[in-house]
């Protein structure tokens, strides 16, 4: 068993608006601690740009915390677990990606205790990339650009982990092939 590396590939014809609450909820909710994350955004260009910028705006408002503050995302497991999570962020920045936001040594109201690591965004993570193929379990989302939808489908179909995946798109004809193109789950 290896896990899960979920992907969502979005469109250039996506809600973007729609497209970044999305993946504020799917990758950072239960601090990316669960198999049905979304780990991965695959943005058909030219929209990563734009996509990025409304997703930073949407982390910026996260609220990170104890249960006792009503958060939307609590601490990590373990301090092993978010070590180990905070390394896939080194190992993206080495492998050439950008961290946009780095959710390492976040100040958490002045709590010291906790395993804390927030929200997560790198951008222009290569395929090659550990950070890219393996399950990180935690707060990281990757963006990675791609050329059309059919390369979407391939990274998609090619990926040994995933669990699950969504498209963001208006249109039918492309969610219907897309159905019947995935093989995940």
């Amino acid at each position: 068993l290896g896990g899960a590396k979920n992907h969502m590939l979005v469109l250039p014809d996506a809600d973007l608006d729609l497209v970044a609450d999305s993946a504020i909820n799917a990758g950072f909710g239960s601090a990316g601690e669960r198999c049905m994350a979304v780990s991965v955004l695959l943005a058909v260009e030219p929209v990563a740009d734009d996509l990025i910028e409304k997703i930073t705006e949407r982390i910026s408002k996260l609220r990170i915390g104890d249960g006792r503050r009503e958060p939307d995302m609590g601490p990590l497991v373990t301090e092993a677990h978010r070590d180990k999570v905070a390394s896939y962020i080194d190992i993206a920045a080495a492998d050439g990606a950008t961290v946009v936001v780095d959710g390492r040594g976040i100040d958490v109201d002045g709590e010291a205790d906790g395993f804390w690591l927030g929200p997560t965004l790198l951008d222009n993570v290569p395929t090659t990339s550990r950070a890219y193929t393996e399950e990180i379990f935690g707060p990281v989302l990757s963006v990675v650009r791609v050329a059309s939808y059919e390369e979407g489908v391939e990274l998609i179909n090619s990926g040994q982990f995933g669990n699950g995946t969504a498209i963001f798109t208006n249109d039918g004809g492309a969610a219907r092939r897309f159905q019947t193109e995935i093989q995940v789950g």
